[in-house]
């Protein structure tokens, strides 16, 4: 029995190794050779201001410095305008000659020149470009070439299909050194970096400086990614290179296509994620959602929805955390009438909010709206390891806040206790406890008993510093 099972497994480590062989295709040279014609290398040029030192021809302190100085001085070059060139990739998404590559690629240069996969019914000539629209926030950037010729064209993938694992090629001009392709597999999904909108494909794929803004290709052929970036100690390539995910570059492509900008739907709030604290603090039996903080004038204020909601369902997709939330807004049209779901006072209620958009909003900020209460009479309290106080006028005028500002300011925190863990500090200002306002330390009082009459274990603060709100759930004593 004991040898017959060992001949089992034996036929089986067998049987798992062919078929990992034959997973991976014999040669990546037909699938290159197809989709080849489609990458592009562009070449920008910007004209800037004369450098009035040796930079770049001897270190910094280096005894030759002055006598580098001199000769540029002699000859007229230490302040003229010299060309600076840069290397970028891109790949062609239509005959007619739209190219997309990142935003960064093209940025403030005032030639692009694009320059094509050699082969037969191709361009001769490098093509100067045009910039149709670019989006900083995902580093997009859709360009137009003018040609008498039809273009090989490449077409977009679904980036959600893509699984981690997945062969992916990378296509473009590393270094340099042009129309370079590298292989890889997909290492990570729904990577994010900076952006308000990230959503990155890693991939080990060798992506290099010049591979920015060239395709990441499926073994169909299709983009599911544009080189955007690498993690690495050296500049150079290290296995972890991330993609834009194309789910998010169609979108703001058939924008810039459409309009020469993005146009993203704005619902008006501030929002965090809802930690476990926080969630104990409120009554939810788990820790999603997006808990709005702030809802200034706006599409959210005009509907209804107020502080201390927790948005867990947007246009019939769960919430998940803002990040999640952020970006499904930022996706859907403007002017759409969308259905959300919110947890307030213990229940959920549907708010039917019409987007609005996010650069205009981004113009300009909305007015506060003045408050009419008249100013509480000065008191201090030790509590939740915070020394709190009425607001006055006095500390009004002291911590620059606006004539309609009410609550409670922290006027010390003990830095051994759980409000200083949470970061509260000093010169805070918090305006709600428990989701209702407070502008007496009674009201404080109240709350408290309220919280701990309901059998919570912490109270739900909303704290402002700066004029940005965010919750922090405290643990009550006994």
């Amino acid at each position: 029995m004991r040898l017959l099972a060992l001949t089992v497994l034996s036929t089986l480590f067998l049987l798992a190794q062919v078929l990992m062989v034959q997973a991976r295709p014999e040669s990546l040279a037909p699938l290159a050779e197809r989709i080849s014609p489609s990458v592009v290398n562009i070449t920008t040029s910007t004209m800037v201001e004369g450098q009035t030192g040796p930079q770049g021809i001897v270190p910094e302190g280096s005894p030759f410095e002055d006598f580098f100085r001199e000769f540029q001085d002699r000859n007229g070059e230490g302040d003229r305008p010299r060309r600076s060139s840069a290397l970028g990739s891109g790949f062609v998404i239509s005959e007619d000659g739209f190219i997309v590559t990142n935003n960064h690629v093209i940025a403030e240069a005032d030639e692009i020149l694009i320059e094509f996969f050699p082969g037969e019914g191709q361009p001769k000539k490098k093509l100067p470009a045009k910039v149709i629209g670019t989006d900083p926030n995902t580093d997009i950037a859709l360009l137009k070439v003018e040609t008498d010729r039809p273009l090989s064209f490449v077409t977009f993938g679904d980036s959600d299909t893509a699984r981690v694992g997945d062969w992916v090629i990378a296509m473009g001009n590393p270094l340099g050194q042009g129309f370079s392709v590298s292989a890889g597999i997909v290492s990570a999904r729904n990577r994010a970096l900076s952006g308000t909108y990230d959503d990155y494909i890693q991939t080990d794929a060798a992506i290099n400086r010049g591979n920015s803004g060239g395709p990441l290709f499926n073994m169909e052929g299709n983009v599911i990614g544009v080189n955007t970036a690498i993690l690495s100690p050296n500049g150079g390539s290290i296995g972890i290179g991330f993609s834009m995910a194309s789910n998010v570059v169609t979108k703001v492509v058939d924008q810039l296509r459409e309009f020469g900008e993005t146009r993203r739907g704005w619902l008006g709030v501030r929002i965090q994620d809802v930690t476990e604290d926080v969630a104990e603090a409120m009554g939810l039996e788990k820790a999603t959602g997006a808990l709005i903080t702030d809802v200034p004038d706006g599409p959210a204020k005009d509907a209804g929805l107020q502080s201390g909601d927790v948005i867990v369902s947007f246009d019939g997709v769960e919430v998940k955390d803002t990040r999640g939330l952020v970006r499904q807004v930022g996706n859907t049209e403007v002017g759409k009438s969308v259905r959300v779901v919110v947890y307030r006072e213990g229940g959920t209620q549907t708010v039917l909010v019409t987007l609005g958009r996010r650069e205009d909003a981004e113009r300009g900020t909305p007015a506060a709206q003045p408050g009419e209460e008249d100013a509480p009479s000065v008191a201090e309290k030790e509590v939740l390891g915070l020394t709190l106080s009425v607001l006055t006028e006095d500390i009004r005028d002291e911590l620059s806040l606006s004539a309609d500002a009410q609550g409670l300011v922290v006027m010390a925190v003990d830095e051994s206790s759980e409000a200083f863990e949470k970061g509260l500090r000093a010169g805070d200002l918090i305006t709600e406890a428990g989701q209702q306002k407070v502008v007496t330390l009674a009201d404080l009082d109240d709350r408290i008993a309220e919280a701990k009459e309901a059998g919570r274990k912490s109270l739900l603060l909303l704290v402002r510093r700066n004029g940005e709100p965010r919750f922090v759930a405290l643990s009550l004593d006994g």
